[in-house]
C-alpha cells in the first residue's frame, strides 16, 4: 500500500478518536484522561482484535505441525505477541513513512561479485516491510533493492511490469547480469507472475517467504482482485505455473496466521520447500530465524 494511503488512513483514525473524545468530554461528561484512555484502547485494542482473529481462523484451518517444529503454549504466546508488535510497528510507524525510515536503495557494483537482491513485499504493504531485514542483508555484504507494488487492490498480473522495470533499473545501476528475487506473501506470487510473462533470463533465483502458492483460506476476507486470486483453487493460481529459476526456495512457517493450511498452501513445485516454526506472518519481517534460512537460500552452494 502506498505510504500516502497509509498516512491518510492513520490520520483519519486519529481524527476519529479526537472527534469522539471531544464529544465525550463536551457532551457526555467524560474527563480528558478518560477520553484519551478510550482512544488508546481503541487504537491498540482494535489491532489486537485483528491479530487475534487471524490466529483464531488459522487454528480452525491449520495444517499438521511436525514434532520438531512444535512450540508449546509459551512459544505460541510469543508468536502472537510478535505478530501484534509487528502489526503495530509496520502499519502505524514504518510503512506510512517508509521513505523516512528506509531512504533510497543503495545500489552499486558488488565488490564480492554477488548478484543484487530485489525484495518484493506482500498484500496491502509497501517497501517499508523490509525495514529490519534490508540493513541486515546489507551488513552481510548483499546489494539490496526494494520495490512497492501499486495499486493496492489490483490484479496480481498487473504488478509484473513494475517488477520488470525495477529489475532493469537494478541491473543498470549494479552492472549485474541477473537479480535474486525475494518475495514475501503475495510478493512471491507477483514475482511468479513476472516470471510467467518475462521468463527467468534476468532472475537467477526466486526465494519466497510465507507465500500462498496454493492460496489461503484467509483470502476470502480480503478485498480486491488480488485477494480473490489468492483463494484456494482460484483459476488464476491454477494458471500460474511457469518454469522457476534454478535453486528456487519457498520458506514458510508452520505457524503462519495468514497463509493456511500452511504446508498445503505454501509448498511450491519445482522449488526447495523449507519449513520453520514459531514465526507468524508479519513476524517474518523481524525474525532472526527466518533471516538465517534466507541467508542459506541466498547462497545454496555454501
Amino acid at each position: 500500500m502506498a505510504a500516502r494511503q497509509f498516512r491518510w488512513l492513520l490520520l483519519g483514525e486519529l481524527l476519529g478518536y479526537f472527534l469522539l473524545g471531544w464529544w465525550l468530554v463536551g457532551h457526555a461528561g467524560w474527563t480528558p484522561p478518560q477520553a484519551v484512555g478510550l482512544a488508546l484502547a481503541g487504537f491498540f485494542g482494535g489491532r489486537l482484535f485483528i491479530v487475534a482473529l487471524t490466529f483464531a481462523l488459522m487454528l480452525q484451518g491449520r495444517g499438521a505441525v511436525p514434532p520438531e517444529l512444535r512450540i508449546g503454549p509459551f512459544g505460541a504466546l510469543r508468536t502472537v505477541l510478535e505478530e501484534y508488535l509487528g502489526f503495530v510497528v509496520l502499519f502505524s510507524v514504518i510503512q506510512p513513512f517508509e521513505s523516512f525510515w528506509l531512504g533510497p536503495d543503495r545500489l552499486a557494483k558488488s565488490a564480492t561479485g554477488r548478484l543484487p537482491v530485489l525484495l518484493i513485499h506482500g498484500y496491502q504493504c509497501n517497501r517499508g516491510f523490509w525495514f529490519w531485514l534490508r540493513p541486515r542483508l546489507e551488513a552481510a555484504g548483499w546489494t539490496v533493492a526494494t520495490h512497492s507494488l501499486e495499486p493496492v487492490f489490483s490484479d496480481i498480473d498487473a504488478y509484473a511490469e513494475g517488477i520488470a522495470r525495477r529489475i532493469d533499473e537494478v541491473l543498470a545501476a549494479t552492472g549485474a547480469p541477473q537479480v535474486i528475487l525475494v518475495g514475501h506473501s503475495m510478493g512471491g506470487l507477483a514475482s511468479r507472475a513476472y516470471l510467467r510473462r518475462h521468463g527467468s533470463g534476468k532472475v537467477a533465483r526466486l526465494i519466497t517467504l510465507g507465500s500462498p502458492h496454493q492460496g489461503t483460506l484467509l483470502a476470502r476476507l480480503g478485498l480486491g482482485p488480488n485477494a480473490r486470486q489468492m483463494r484456494i483453487g482460484s483459476p488464476w493460481l491454477g494458471a500460474l505455473a511457469a518454469p522457476l529459476p534454478p535453486a528456487s526456495v519457498s520458506i514458510y512457517s508452520c505457524h503462519d496466521n495468514y497463509v493456511f493450511p500452511q504446508q498445503a498452501c505454501s509448498t511450491l513445485e519445482g522449488a526447495t520447500n523449507v519449513a520453520i516454526g514459531g514465526v507468524s506472518h508479519l513476524g517474518m519481517a523481524f525474525s532472526p530465524r527466518l533471516l538465517g534460512k534466507l541467508f542459506e537460500a541466498l547462497e545454496p552452494s555454501v
